[in-house]
């Protein structure tokens, strides 16, 4: 499994430990970040939804993957224990790896305005923000010797995507957040950033309305006129969480083949991006 991407190996992350929190299956952005770090050495324990059981367990087994957890990010204390456990299983925590975020089907389809519930807002929230701000709490605890921490976000927390909607809104408060949280734990040699990953195809995208044709237009559309890779993103989380990435933090990094930066589309780039 770890061969399944084009990824370095080395010594990078040798003798350090830490958590992924939310990896579903082969496709998630956390599992391709994880075999990148174990490639290059990392003691590694996987946090994650306990109906993802079955596909998670054998792929962490594939990887030596040291110890597991399962949480509900809603539940409270859940993601407490999570970290806990992993710090037990691994003696300790260097860095950690959010890749948590929820939204009811009806807050990702159609009109943010008309469709944004208060219970279904503050779900999303709850799942998708406050989770990054309760796994940084706790897993700071555990790095003694400072550390580095990141999680995934997506360019509608700056640019309004159609139907993306209430997860636009999460991933802003997401990146404030990581601002915030790269301030408190700065004085401590804790770093944290997060990197804003273009479309590709994960079981997140699946759910969104039109995922398909995003994915498509984005390659389009883009600077270099490519997908977004795998190896891209991970290679990515390796240098913010590796020694490498020493003096960056608060930062939000895009990985999305220079798509974030693009304006107006040429006419044969419009062309071309219909269905």
């Amino acid at each position: 499994m770890a061969d399944e991407y084009d990824l370095p190996k080395g010594d990078l992350m040798r003798g350090k430990r830490g958590l992924v929190m939310g990896v579903a299956n082969h496709q998630s952005l956390a599992w391709g970040i994880s075999t990148q770090l174990a490639a290059q050495g990392a003691e590694l324990a996987f946090a994650y939804m306990e109906a993802n059981e079955k596909r998670v367990r054998p792929l962490g087994d594939s990887i030596g993957v040291k110890a597991y957890a399962t949480f509900d990010a809603f539940r409270e204390g859940d993601i407490e224990a999570a970290v806990n456990a992993a710090g037990d299983g691994l003696g300790g925590l260097d860095f950690l790896v959010h890749s948590i975020g929820f939204a009811d089907r009806s807050q990702i389809a159609g009109s943010f305005v008309e469709n944004a519930t208060r219970e279904a807002f503050l779900r999303a929230m709850d799942a998708s923000v406050y989770s990054w701000i309760d796994a940084a709490r706790c897993a700071s605890r555990l790095m003694t010797d400072g550390g580095s921490m990141i999680t995934l976000t997506y360019l509608g927390s700056e640019r309004a995507i159609p139907n993306y909607n209430t997860m636009g809104v999460c991933k802003a408060a997401l990146e404030a957040a990581t601002r915030y949280i790269a301030r408190d734990l700065g004085p401590r040699k804790i770093r944290a950033n997060a990197i804003s990953a273009g479309v590709m195809r994960t079981f997140s995208l699946a759910g969104i309305q039109g995922g398909r044709a995003m994915h498509a237009k984005g390659r389009v559309l883009s600077a270099l006129k490519e997908d977004t890779t795998m190896e891209g993103i991970a290679g990515c989380a390796l240098w913010l969480l590796s020694d490498l990435g020493r003096s960056a933090t608060g930062e939000v990094v895009h990985v999305d083949a220079g798509f974030h930066m693009m304006g107006l589309p040429t006419e044969d780039e419009a062309a071309a991006a219909q269905p």
